[in-house]
């Protein structure tokens, strides 16, 4: 790649309405293969600009491809996940750090995001969220009321908790195998929006190729705008039996041929004992409890993460 065809920054549409308000940011193509958000971006900008939608209240600030590179590419990454440890650096060593000092600084000037992505394996859309309230070291909230609202306000019926919690496990796998990782590994968009005291929530939208993705990350759009009384429209309903599932587990893939036992979709059922793959000296890999096995990877690289396991979550009951 040639030092002209790199981006040499990224793109941000604002709108200000005249009525005092929240500050929402909404993120498209964090992953450059993940392009639904982008295409709701642009559909709503066109829809302003012509006077079809109306930001009364508040800033709305949409950033329709958040990495470049990768969107160039056509692939989840420039030089690496955009989505994790996400921080300024004062040497830059790779894209994303440049896209990070660039991202940083406009997620802490707002309260509220909105990150929209896909995801490889057939599924239903889903919705993570943050920890609920609490004062530990990792990822203290006083928010997550807020947070809940606007995520069972965006037209999905199930949400996934414990992102960071699970990460932190993993990175301390990594460690004790001897794998360089660093604590905040697990941090990206939406842990950085909280660190700085905002809300946020991840939509994942369908699958990448889904051609109902990007309507899906629209109307969340309009009903993030309508729920923080940004826009005239009436207020989205909440759901009301919502799914809730916990990540308790990432497990890495260690060698190239380590190998799941059959092909998993996402989200898939499982019960305790459930043969779910092998690594590559013949050891069987099991469910630990009833659950779900969630976005496994038949193309992750190694050290890095393979599958997931999580349980039934009590929480928005």
């Amino acid at each position: 790649m040639t030092v002209q065809s790199i981006p040499a920054g990224i793109s941000v549409n604002q709108f200000i309405g005249f009525k005092p308000g929240p500050k929402l940011v909404i993120l498209g193509a964090v992953h450059g293969n993940e392009t639904c958000g982008t295409q709701a971006i642009n559909r709503l900008r066109q829809e302003i600009e012509s006077g079809l939608v109306r930001i009364d209240a508040g800033t709305l600030t949409m950033v329709p491809v958040t990495n470049p590179l990768a969107y160039q590419l056509e692939r989840r990454h420039g030089d690496r996940n955009l989505n994790r440890n996400m921080s300024r650096s004062d040497a830059p060593n790779d894209f994303e750090d440049l896209v990070c000092n660039a991202l940083c600084p406009v997620l802490e000037q707002h309260d509220v995001l909105l990150d929209l992505h896909s995801f490889q394996a057939p599924g239903i859309p889903f919705a993570l969220i943050g920890a609920p309230n609490n004062t530990g070291a990792l990822e203290p909230i006083t928010k997550a009321a807020q947070e809940e609202t606007l995520a069972m306000s965006l037209g999905v019926n199930r949400f996934v908790e414990g992102w960071l919690d699970t990460y932190a496990q993993g990175v301390a796998d990594r460690q004790a195998r001897g794998v360089e990782s660093h604590v905040d590994y697990g941090v990206g968009t939406t842990e950085t929006m909280r660190r700085s005291g905002g809300i946020a929530v991840t939509l994942e939208c369908g699958q990448h190729a889904d051609v109902t993705a990007p309507d899906t990350a629209y109307a969340a759009i309009r009903n993030a705008l309508a729920c923080l009384g940004m826009t005239l429209d009436a207020a989205p309903a909440i759901v009301k039996e919502p799914e809730v599932i916990r990540l308790y587990r990432v497990i890495d893939r260690l060698h190239v041929d380590d190998s799941f036992c059959r092909q998993w979709l996402s989200f898939e059922k499982i019960e305790k004992g459930t043969l779910i793959g092998h690594r590559h000296d013949g050891s069987e890999l099991t469910a630990h409890e009833d659950g779900w096995i969630v976005f496994p990877n038949n193309n992750a690289q190694v050290n890095q993460e393979w599958f997931y396991l999580a349980s039934r979550s009590n929480r928005l009951s």
